[in-house]
C-alpha cells in the first residue's frame, strides 16, 4: 500500500469529527510531515476558521490578504520555501466538483518537495474534500466551525436547504452567495445537474424570521418533489404554487424564477414567476434578460404557468439576482440595479463564477456606503459552455 493509498483508507475509517486526527496521523507516518492544519470558509465567505482538536483553541483569520486566501480564492496549490530552514509548507485547495470548502496546509520537511508529493497531496486534498461532505450528514462539528458569529433560526434553515455554493462541470461552472450569510430570511438558490439537463431555481421570499423560511422550504420541497417526479417545468412550478396556496390561502406567497438548461443545444426553458431577474454577460456587455411575470407561488388558485425559451451561447455569464440586490439603495436616489449593477457584472469578467457573487455583493456593500438593508441578497452566476 502506498502512502496516498494509506491516507485515505485512513480518512475512511476515521470517525466523523475525526478527520483531522487521522489526516495528521497518516500524513506523519507515510510524508514525515511536521504539521498539519485544515481550514474552512465561514459562511459569510469572509474568513477561513481552522479545524481544532478538543486541546486546541479556535482560531479563524481573514479570507483575503492571506497566503491561505489566495490559494482558496485561486484554487491552485502554492508552495512556500524556508531553505535556511529545510522544510516547505504547502497550502491545497479542498474542493468538491467546484464547491469551495477550505484549504489544507501541510508543512515538509525539506525546502524543495518532490514533484509526485505534491502530485499525491493534491489527491489527497480532493479526497478529503468529499470526506468533509460525507462527515457533515452525522457530525455539526464541521457547521459550528464554519461560524464566525451565531446563526439566526431562519438562517440555520435556510442553509440547510441549499443545494451547495458552487458547481464546476465542462459544460458549465455555478457559483452562489447569500447575504446577510447570519441573518438571512426566505430567498434560495437550488439546482440539479444532469447528463442532459441543468435545473436551477432562483426563489426571492416573503416577509422575515421563521415564517420565511418556511414558506421558503415549503416552496422548494415542492419544486423538487414535482422535479423528481420528471413532470414538464411549467407543470412543476404549478404543482409548487398549489401546495402554497393550500397552505397560505394566498395570504402568503413568493417568487420564483425556474430555468432548464439543455448543455446540446443551449437551448433554455423557463418560468418566470416573478422577480427575480437575469442578467447576460455577452461579448463585453451585459444585458437584462426581461422574461413574461407570471403570478407568484401562492398568490391565487389554479394558476396556469407556461414556458418561455431563449439561446445560451458559448461564453454566456448569466447572473440572477434577487430584489435585495437590484432594488437596493445607495446613498443617491438610484437604485444599485440602475447602472451600477451591469458595472458591477462586467467588472467580474476575469473571475470564475465560484467568485463572482461574493465580489457583486462586495461592489452592493461599497455602492450602499454604510446603509443597512432589511432584505437579502442574492447573486448566482452560471458561465455556460456547453458541449462540444
Amino acid at each position: 500500500m502506498n502512502g496516498y493509498e494509506a491516507v485515505v483508507r485512513a480518512l475512511q475509517q476515521a470517525k466523523p469529527d475525526g478527520l483531522l486526527t487521522a489526516l495528521r496521523g497518516a500524513l506523519g507516518a507515510h510524508y514525515s510531515v511536521l504539521a498539519v492544519d485544515l481550514l474552512l470558509a465561514d459562511y459569510g465567505m469572509t474568513a477561513l476558521c481552522y479545524v481544532t482538536e478538543p486541546n486546541e483553541h479556535p482560531r479563524q483569520h481573514s479570507l483575503f490578504n492571506s497566503v491561505d486566501g489566495r490559494a482558496f480564492g485561486s484554487q491552485t496549490s502554492l508552495v512556500e520555501k524556508f531553505a535556511g530552514a529545510g522544510r516547505s509548507v504547502v497550502r491545497l485547495p479542498v474542493s468538491v466538483r467546484g464547491d469551495r470548502l477550505g484549504v489544507l496546509v501541510v508543512e515538509l520537511p525539506t525546502a524543495e518537495p518532490d514533484r509526485g508529493v505534491l502530485r499525491e497531496l493534491e489527491r489527497i486534498a480532493r479526497t478529503l474534500g468529499h470526506e468533509l461532505l460525507v462527515a457533515e450528514r452525522d457530525t455539526d462539528l464541521y457547521r459550528e466551525i464554519r461560524r464566525r458569529d451565531r446563526l439566526t433560526l431562519a438562517a440555520e434553515m435556510q442553509w440547510d436547504l441549499l443545494a451547495g455554493r458552487a458547481y464546476e462541470c465542462p459544460e458549465y461552472s455555478l457559483g452562489a452567495q447569500l447575504e446577510p450569510a447570519y441573518a438571512i430570511h426566505g430567498d434560495n438558490f437550488d439546482w440539479s445537474a444532469g447528463s442532459d439537463r441543468l435545473l436551477l431555481s432562483v426563489t426571492n421570499g416573503m416577509g422575515e424570521g421563521i415564517e420565511a423560511s418556511l414558506l421558503t422550504s415549503l416552496a422548494v420541497n415542492a419544486l423538487r418533489n414535482a422535479r423528481r417526479a420528471g413532470v414538464p417545468l411549467a407543470d412543476q412550478v404549478a404543482l409548487a404554487d398549489k401546495a402554497v396556496y393550500a397552505q397560505h390561502s394566498g395570504e402568503r406567497y413568493l417568487d420564483v424564477l425556474l430555468l432548464s438548461f439543455d448543455p446540446a443545444t443551449g437551448e433554455v426553458e423557463v418560468v418566470d414567476a416573478g422577480s427575480p431577474r437575469l442578467y447576460v454577460l455577452r461579448d463585453d456587455t451585459v444585458i437584462h434578460y426581461p422574461f413574461e411575470a407570471q403570478m407568484p407561488l401562492g398568490m391565487a388558485e389554479d394558476t396556469i404557468y407556461t414556458a418561455q425559451h431563449f439561446m445560451v451561447q458559448r461564453g454566456d455569464r448569466l447572473v440572477f439576482v434577487s430584489d435585495g440586490v437590484f432594488d437596493a439603495y445607495g446613498p443617491g436616489s438610484d437604485f444599485f440595479g440602475a447602472r451600477a449593477l451591469a458595472r458591477s457584472i462586467l467588472s467580474t469578467r476575469l473571475l470564475p463564477a465560484a467568485s463572482v457573487p461574493q465580489e457583486i455583493l462586495r461592489n452592493l456593500t461599497d455602492y450602499r456606503q454604510g446603509s443597512t438593508s432589511e432584505d437579502d441578497a442574492l447573486v448566482v452566476c452560471l458561465d455556460w459552455w456547453g458541449k462540444g
